[in-house]
């Protein structure tokens, strides 16, 4: 049985190679391996990838197939060109994560999936096009993403929109993943920047009062909350399978680190020491 709790498993995806990391691809895939032999393996998800690095991937991968979560950042159409070029690599395509362009309806969306026979998730555009969209990865059994911070302050969501977005997958039955911005595991503000991150942790919280019936205002709270101590004794109580249940739902994050989320994890009580130890 792993040490890793429930709440904690697959919950990490290695975005090294993006911002604020900017791992070269060289050292990003054999530290995701490192990543992947650990005694924290257990929280480790795929090595994300643009389909852009694809071209460059083929010899940095023998061995062992990489699982890996392409992005595409263009849209559906790039997508599919990315996961056929996969096939010729010796990799495992968990999922692609793919944009909406600028006008593209949720009707249109969906048919520009239709060609992609891997997990889909949709990065969902913060405008009017998002309760629709939400609507129709529901109904075609595909999941959501969710943009949570930048490098812009105007990337960072308030409490109450991420709130409504959690909401509104949640009630449509679709699964989700988070991206940029989750840094540390309880809501802060950065002292270098001043933006307002939020916590993966109070995601966590947040979808978990989702899906226990929270209504919009109660779910912003959760979002909102600073207390650490608070925060890390609610998600020690959550137990196996309520913990499962709320993963069932929010899936993953994105960071380009593994390590800091795992070492604050420790802090905070929630994980054993032990998986610090690489070679343990």
């Amino acid at each position: 049985m792993s040490d890793v709790p429930a709440f904690a498993r697959g919950l990490c995806d290695d975005a090294a190679v993006f911002p604020p990391g900017l791992a070269p691809l060289a050292d990003a895939v054999p530290a995701h391996r490192r990543h992947r032999s650990a005694p924290y393996a257990a929280l480790v998800g795929p090595l994300v990838l643009p389909a852009t690095a694809l071209d460059q991937l083929y010899p940095l991968v023998a061995g062992d197939p990489l699982d890996l979560s392409i992005t595409a950042p263009n849209g559906p159409a790039q997508a599919a060109r990315a996961v056929a070029a996969a096939a010729d690599l010796p990799v495992a395509v968990h999922a692609v994560e793919v944009a909406v362009p600028t006008g593209m309806t949720a009707a249109d969306l969906l048919c520009g999936l239709e060609r992609i026979d891997v997990p889909v998730f949709v990065e969902v555009p913060r405008d009017e096009r998002r309760p629709a969209i939400i609507a129709a990865l529901g109904e075609a059994g595909h999941r959501a993403k969710f943009r949570t911070g930048g490098v812009h302050a105007n990337l960072y969501p308030a409490p109450d929109e991420l709130a409504a977005a959690v909401l509104a997958a949640v009630r449509a039955g679709v699964p989700f993943k988070a991206t940029a911005g989750l840094h540390h595991p309880v809501r802060n503000t950065d002292p270098e920047t001043g933006f307002h991150q939020h916590g993966f942790l109070n995601l966590l919280l947040a979808t978990d009062a989702a899906m226990h019936g929270a209504g919009a205002a109660e779910v912003a709270a959760v979002l909102a909350d600073r207390d650490a101590a608070s925060i890390a004794a609610r998600v020690a109580g959550l137990g196996e399978a309520r913990a499962s249940f709320a993963r069932a739902r929010f899936l993953s994050f994105g960071t380009c680190s593994i390590t800091d989320p795992l070492t604050e994890l420790a802090a905070l009580g929630l994980l054993p020491a032990s998986l610090l130890k690489e070679d343990a």
